[in-house]
């Protein structure tokens, strides 16, 4: 069975998670006036921000604003967690429940931002807007607050409210201490919260180190800060995290940021916007293997550099014959708006688009490999505020390469581009899925306008079929 998101860009009222059979095959076009043959949930008090799905029960947690749901794996309605309104202001650092705020409260919604579940803890991470951005931790089978560290400066991540812009990964450590990788923006706020870190996940919620950095000293820790410099140049210059995931010994994180190259100092000038591809080593506690390079499609001289959403997933039989992968092997798709304008609402004109990973690990390893040699600059202005020559090194660069105290943190100068499989004028593409369905590869990609769209990849040199589209009657 298959759950397809609908994300934050859609403004409506009643918000919905559409249950999809694996039988729908050749899904039917649905007309306004049909009636909805697909099990669903909705609310029409809170929105719906994150989703998540356990990988063995099927059982479905639902964050919102307000609200933590858990669902039975048809969406039966089975357990409700309430986060908020909370007495808060978002000028009180530390929080409220901390410390006397000389500023007033008032009641604030508590947008979840994060939503992952931790197996093995049996828990539910739930991080929300209000209070800095603390999280709670819920236990899976009913929701019960295990804990809500919230007493030191780590346990607060961010207080930004926008749904769809933080993102994490859990890294089990056999036998060893578990971790958790958060991407998130910061509002100018660079004294307060890192951008990108590595947290320590304990085993009790009450530990004092919870959320603490995986490796700190008086010059080198697991995070990684907007500089105070490039906030002042661009004081509305923030990453916006969008995607992240695991692939070997590799954490990855698609983001939307400022383009500085492109957008003038002048706050009243036009703003632009870059995707990029981050990549840091999972055994990295102080960040020297950090490299991002730009990322995006071109489809008919058209350049899309919007990233909406991705997906990681295994390709089909047929698709990896086509690639020249192995069926193990991981692949990326994406979906990017057209041109670097309009980050909060992007062209209607979108595209899907696949990447392997092989293909991005290449790309990185080549830069790395030349900044070894000496040539060109680490190219990350925003970063360095400077630039810095790549230094000569006798070291070899092999594909699992996790960096040094020199040579780092290191920029792409060139666009990874990826193979443009579908083109989309009308509809906007938000968010992506794919499976694998007896050897083929099938994409379900949900639109701004309400609809899903079910696309059969036929090969990976830029062919993909629409095989139905579904109309959500409910977002209408």
């Amino acid at each position: 069975m298959w759950l397809l998101r609908l994300k934050h860009h859609l403004s409506v009222n009643i918000w919905t998670l559409l249950l999809l059979g694996s039988a729908w095959l050749p899904l039917i076009e649905s007309t306004p006036k049909s009636s909805s043959p697909f099990r669903t949930f909705q609310v029409t008090d809170w929105s719906l921000t994150h989703l998540v799905v356990h990988n063995k029960t099927g059982e479905v947690y639902v964050g919102a604003v307000n609200r933590i749901y858990k669902l039975a794996n048809n969406l039966t309605l089975m357990r409700t967690h309430v986060t908020g309104p909370v007495d808060d202001n978002e000028k009180c650092y530390p929080p409220p429940s901390v410390q006397s705020c000389p500023h007033g409260l008032v009641s604030t919604n508590n947008v979840n931002k994060l939503l992952l579940v931790d197996y093995s803890g049996n828990r539910l991470i739930a991080c929300g807007s209000a209070s800095q951005g603390i999280c709670q931790f819920l236990r899976l089978d009913d929701l019960f607050k295990l804990g809500e560290p919230h007493h030191r400066k780590e346990h607060y991540l961010s207080s930004v409210n926008e749904s769809g812009t933080m993102s994490g990964v859990i890294i089990e450590v056999q036998n060893g201490q578990n971790k958790l990788f958060i991407g998130t923006p910061i509002d100018g706020k660079s004294e307060y919260f890192p951008t990108l870190s590595s947290r320590k996940l304990m085993d009790s919620e009450e530990n004092a180190e919870m959320f603490g950095f995986v490796y700190q000293d008086e010059f080198v820790s697991s995070q990684l800060k907007i500089p105070s410099d490039t906030l002042s140049k661009f004081p509305t210059f923030d990453i916006y995290y969008i995607y992240s995931f695991s692939s070997e010994q590799f954490v990855y994180y698609l983001t939307l940021q400022l383009d500085t190259q492109l957008t003038s100092p002048d706050s009243t000038g036009e703003q632009f916007f870059t995707s990029k591809v981050v990549r840091l080593c999972v055994d990295d506690p102080k960040f020297y293997s950090y490299v991002e390079f730009p990322i995006g499609c071109v489809r008919d001289n058209m350049e899309y550099r919007l990233i909406q959403d991705a997906y990681l997933s295994k390709p089909g039989k047929a698709l990896a014959r086509q690639l020249g992968i192995s069926e193990h092997e991981d692949i990326l798709f994406t979906v990017f708006s057209q041109g670097q304008k309009n980050r909060v609402k992007p062209p209607k004109e979108s595209v899907l688009c696949l990447f392997t990973l092989k293909k991005i690990k290449d790309k990185i390893k080549e830069r790395i490999q030349s900044c070894y040699r000496g040539e060109g600059k680490l190219s990350l202005p925003w970063l360095l505020n400077k630039e810095l020559g790549c230094i000569n090194s006798p070291l070899q660069i092999d594909d699992n390469f996790c960096g040094q105290d020199f040579n780092q943190p290191l920029g792409g100068t060139v666009t990874i581009e990826g193979t443009p499989l579908f083109l989309d004028k009308e509809d906007g593409m938000t968010s992506v899925a794919a499976y694998d369905y007896r050897g083929h590869t099938v994409v379900f990609a949900g639109t701004r306008s309400g609809k899903i769209k079910k696309l059969v990849i036929r090969d990976g040199c830029g062919s993909a079929h629409p095989y139905g589209i579904l109309f959500l009657l409910l977002l209408h």
